[in-house]
């Protein structure tokens, strides 16, 4: 996981503690004066000022916040209740010797067990959306290592200290070149390693071996992109590519990936799923709340038939979704395999008025709100393109490391509808895989505007 993603978890944690200790504080302080058990003395504010003091520097010096800690519930407790420990003698010693006489003692008893009690529910609570966001957001990651050997040794030791969204599976290495037992398992050779991919679920592959000492390789980095698994080479010495790459560092460690991808970064991801709820939810809630029982009757009126077109279409990951628009067209055997066409017989009037305003799209917000799609994105295809494109574009299953969008980089660009050529499929993917290597919040923002522009002043590929 990345280090900025710990900070903000860190500091957030941080924040949200002595959040909890001054709501305890006043709430049970509040509690207290209007039962008339307390009265207002400014020892009080004393207090509270000094118990932020002391558990800012117990939290400081026990370093609960660390990373290992603020990803287990137990260590994490266990760290708070030893904090805790620390933060009652401290503030049972500085109460006799101060001789805080004012202080009300079941206040202040009341006061530090509603803290504990409150500490270690948001504990929990913290945990589990930690945990939430970890599985709902793709951020643990499965691990094939290839090779055996001193490098692939050490790097496993340092994915496993210091990545705990890493999950490593074991090796895949030539049977001749183990000589030891190996911490994880040698799960093939290298030629079947994609075998072991799909058997596992495998999403990350690091290999320590360059490509020029094993052939094989060239296939696996091919098939990883095929199969959307992030292929990731660890040089031990100096190692070149014809082609840019983006290289990180674990330690003194170089890895490096076939491209940069801002939105592996999670805190990314989050930042484009907000967006999307924001967006989504509110056209769901003040737009197709009114459009859908109104295009609803005008589409029944001209033809029988559902209002939505549901289609099954490839997604992120390769995954299939059912991608909703509405109906467009009469009821045909060759929806789900042949794209629309200029003065395409089975489109409807309405369907035609409703492909050049691009209305039909509209109840793709459903499948953004509830997660399938994104507002920018590329374009999702239907199942059989996806099969019949990935088979002759080289990189063409690299789009689907993203979430597909209503609209995307391509579409902007003039690549949007109907493709009659290869060529125009590989632009589309070109300009697919700049969106992803170059993603900003500022840019789904430009792209959303260019949609809206072309859509009022008319687009000559919308039919």
């Amino acid at each position: 996981m990345n280090n900025r993603f710990f900070r903000s978890l860190q500091l957030s944690l941080a924040i949200l503690d002595f959040l909890i200790i001054n709501i305890v504080f006043f709430t049970v302080e509040l509690i207290f004066r209007k039962n008339f058990l307390i009265s207002s003395n400014v020892e009080y504010v004393y207090f509270i000022i000094f118990l932020n003091i002391v558990w800012l520097v117990i939290g400081l010096f026990k370093n609960i916040y660390n990373e290992r800690n603020v990803t287990s519930f137990e260590s994490f407790s266990k760290g708070t209740m030893q904090a805790f420990i620390y933060l009652v003698l401290i503030m049972g010693i500085s109460l006799f010797f101060f001789r805080f006489m004012l202080l009300s003692r079941i206040f202040t008893v009341v006061v530090l067990a509603s803290i504990c009690f409150s500490l270690l529910f948001t504990r929990y609570i913290s945990l589990i959306v930690f945990h939430y966001f970890r599985k709902s957001y793709g951020v643990v990651n499965k691990v094939v290592i290839i090779g055996y050997n001193a490098l692939s040794k050490k790097l496993v030791n340092y994915l496993a200290a210091d990545s705990v969204n890493k999950e490593i599976v074991g090796f895949c290495e030539e049977t001749e070149n183990i000589h030891e037992l190996s911490p994880y398992p040698i799960l093939s050779n290298v030629a079947d390693a994609m075998v072991v991919c799909k058997k596992y679920g495998i999403t990350e592959i690091y290999s320590t071996i360059a490509p020029e000492h094993n052939h094989s390789l060239y296939q696996l980095i091919q098939s990883a992109d095929e199969n959307c698994i992030r292929f990731k080479i660890v040089p031990d010495l100096g190692f070149f590519f014809n082609k840019q790459m983006h290289i990180d560092f674990l330690k003194e460690i170089p890895v490096i990936s076939l491209r940069k991808e801002p939105l592996e970064d999670l805190g990314n991801r989050m930042k484009k799923r907000f967006f999307d709820i924001l967006i989504s939810a509110f056209v769901v809630v003040f737009i197709l709340s009114w459009l859908i029982p109104l295009i609803g009757l005008l589409i029944l009126l001209e033809s029988k038939g559902p209002v939505f077109f549901a289609q099954p279409r490839t997604g992120k990951n390769n995954k299939s979704f059912l991608c909703l628009k509405f109906r467009s067209m009469q009821i045909n055997q060759y929806a789900d395999v042949q794209q629309a066409t200029k003065n395409d017989g089975r489109i409807t009037r309405i369907g035609r008025f409703l492909r050049r305003t691009n209305l039909d799209e509209f109840p793709q917000f459903i499948n953004v709100l509830k997660g399938d799609m994104s507002i920018v994105g590329p374009r999702p295809h239907m199942l059989k393109h996806t099969d019949t494109y990935s088979k002759l574009i080289g990189q063409y299953m690299v789009r689907q490391f993203l979430k597909p969008g209503i609209s995307g980089w391509a579409q902007v660009n003039g690549y949007r509808g109907e493709t009659h050529t290869l060529g125009q499929m590989k632009k589309r993917v070109e300009y697919d895989l700049w969106y992803m290597e170059n993603w900003s919040l500022f840019l789904d923002l430009r792209i959303m505007f260019i949609t809206a522009f072309n859509t009022i002043k008319g687009e000559e590929n919308a039919f």
